[in-house]
């Protein structure tokens, strides 16, 4: 890496030096309104739980203006993390370069990253005055006060990379990479007419080379995937650049995501509190003195949060935030920290409840009750495996001197994490209760948390908790640009008609059901590093379960396997996009990360073929 740290690049933010910003002071009001924009949607929520649940007057246009101030969170944080230097990229293979050739290709990336805002500004604003002529339902108002916020942020953030690059570029550099873009999508131009006979070959050039070459050079990981899309769209098809706007907003703006920010301030309260290491004190008192015993905290503590929001994102967030201060204490690695969260977020998914089971059963006609039942007996077979590796890479760990807590000490550590731990409880037997939505049961906890840690656990200063509000919207911008820009380019394998040639082939294999179950598993090991788990689910679950149904294959063990195998495969480097938010949340730069995970996808991927090959563990307890 060059020795001057990027605005778009990703560094190891447990550096106590502050990264350079590129627009620091007109920055200012941009992270004061994302911090109000935060608070209100949790207020909001609050509001709408209370009124309908206390005083049974439901508030019909609390949803569209927390939706609203989602969007513009989403923006504007997304600028905010351009700006502070923490959007994800990787660098393993630009850092094999001598230093004047990262300096040119950090600058490429600079303006590809400039190239494909603007590319994309003229569409977000005529999307924009489009939607003025949509009215929502419940404030009357039209849907441009909403999604003005796509070009608004288009702008901060092309204005921040264009600024950082003249800061920070040579000139030559500047101009060879102005001229190297130019140049490229004017063959592309001139190709256009063969590009769009070539069929879904052209596929491969764009949505994989493409990416691939931009990941590579460092460019950040949503705009890898943004490039790849608008240049598929603009040189190979006659659709307008235009839809990938929709794509884009429909991807950041779904009502489950909300409950991401909140979810991840809910982290932030916990650690800053000293509510997460008290949670963690009292597991450690119980597991601490056995070999692993913090992987068995961490995977545990999973396995409890999982399915409360409904998003893997937020699993994540909840629980590396408490939990990871307090394993760097104790000697882990952050990159095995990383492999153990990923990981485990994928082997918790199938707890209910599950957004990604109850889509699954719509959407297939399978028994949700079933998906349910059957979803905490598979969950717990990977959990199994994930314990085996991590007790097994912990057989040379030293551990001379560690003694088993005495019981007064975890009468004592569980008399101090009390109110933390009831925190879990509360959560799920809200969802589970009907009392709340998950997005909605989130801003409750936030508000038990806040009033938990300041009256028992030392409190926050006003200073701390704006720096946490303004780092909750910096990751929260940062997480959804990637969704938004994911959704997109699966949209694009979609219409390409991929899905269902895929479908046609797998009819004709021989060797049965094995046969297919076996290319199953590949297919979703691929569309869950390549989509975002419920677009992969929208798109082949209707096309595979009647196959699977024709082949005598159980619907909800059938189920199971897909499930598994698009978790599995959503945590999968180089592409799986779970492993890049977990190495978001855990702070953790993916280059480190990349080479510990590989053991503990193989342990899932051997709990799945466990799974695949005996039906009793998906029915056995129907």
């Amino acid at each position: 890496m060059a020795s001057t740290d990027h605005a778009i690049d990703i560094t190891d933010l447990s550096e106590s030096r502050e990264p350079p910003r590129a627009g620091s002071l007109w920055m200012k009001p941009i992270e004061g309104i994302a911090s109000l924009l935060l608070v209100a949607i949790v207020l909001l929520l609050l509001a709408g739980v209370t009124s309908r649940y206390v005083f049974s007057l439901p508030v019909v246009w609390i949803d569209e203006v927390a939706s609203i101030c989602f969007l513009w969170l989403a923006m504007l944080g997304a600028a905010i993390a351009l700006d502070r230097n923490e959007h994800l990229r990787l660098t393993i293979v630009l850092r094999l370069f001598p230093e004047p050739t990262q300096r040119f290709l950090e600058t490429l990336g600079c303006l590809i990253v400039a190239t494909f805002l603007v590319a994309l500004m003229k569409p977000a604003v005529e999307y924009a005055m489009e939607e003025w002529a949509i009215i929502t339902p419940a404030l009357n108002i039209p849907n441009s006060f909403r999604v003005s916020a796509i070009p608004f942020g288009f702008t901060a953030m092309l204005t921040i990379v264009l600024v950082y690059a003249i800061r920070t570029s040579r000139v030559r550099d500047l101009v060879l990479s102005a001229a190297l873009i130019g140049a490229i999508a004017l063959v592309l131009w001139y190709f256009m007419p063969t590009l769009i006979r070539a069929g879904n070959t052209k596929i491969i050039l764009f949505l994989v080379v493409f990416v691939a070459i931009a990941l590579a050079m460092g460019v950040p990981i949503a705009f890898c995937f943004g490039i790849g899309t608008l240049s598929y769209l603009a040189f190979a098809t006659r659709v307008s650049t235009f839809v990938m706007i929709g794509r884009m907003d429909e991807g950041m703006s779904h009502l489950i995501l909300i409950s991401v920010p909140i979810f991840v301030l809910l982290g932030c309260i916990l650690d800053q509190t000293g509510m997460g290491k008290a949670i963690v004190d009292f597991l450690a008192s119980l597991l601490g003195h056995v070999k692993a015993g913090m992987s068995y905290v961490l995977l545990c503590s999973l396995f409890v949060v999982s399915g409360i929001s409904g998003s893997k994102v937020s699993d994540m967030a909840t629980v590396a935030p408490a939990l990871f201060p307090e394993m760097k204490r104790r000697g882990h690695r952050p990159r095995e920290m990383i492999a153990l969260l990923a990981t485990g977020a994928a082997m918790a998914d199938t707890v209910p409840p599950s957004i990604v089971l109850i889509v699954l059963g719509s959407v297939a006609g399978v028994s949700i009750a079933g998906l349910f039942t059957a979803g905490i007996v598979v969950a717990i077979v990977l959990l199994g495996a994930l314990v085996g590796l991590a007790r097994w890479k912990s057989r040379h760990e030293n551990m001379e001197g560690v003694r088993r807590a005495p019981m007064k000490v975890v009468g004592w550590t569980l008399l101090i994490a009390g109110p933390a731990l009831v925190l879990p409880f509360l959560i799920r037997s809200a969802v589970t209760g009907g009392v709340a939505t998950a997005t909605e049961v989130s801003t409750i906890a936030v508000l038990y948390a806040l009033i938990a840690g300041i009256l028992l656990y030392g409190g926050i200063s006003w200073r701390t908790f704006y720096g946490m509000l303004v780092e909750t919207a910096s990751l929260t911008g940062s997480i959804l640009i990637i969704l938004g820009t994911a959704l997109a380019m699966a949209w694009a394998i979609t219409q390409a008609g991929i899905a269902q040639q895929l479908a046609t082939l797998m009819t004709g294999l021989p060797g049965g059901w094995i046969s297919f179950m076996g290319v199953t598993i590949a297919v979703f090991l691929v569309l869950g590093c390549i989509l975002e788990g419920l677009p992969a689910i929208v798109l082949m679950a209707p096309l595979m379960f009647p196959i699977a149904k024709q082949l005598g294959i159980n619907d909800i063990h059938y189920s199971m396997v897909v499930v598994t195998a698009m978790n599995i495969g959503l945590m999968a480097p180089p592409i799986g996009i779970g492993f890049y938010l977990a190495c978001k949340i855990g702070n953790v730069p993916p280059d480190e990360a990349i080479g510990a995970i590989w053991p503990y996808l193989g342990a899932l991927i051997v709990g799945l073929l466990v799974i695949a090959a005996v039906p009793w563990i998906s029915t056995g307890f129907l």
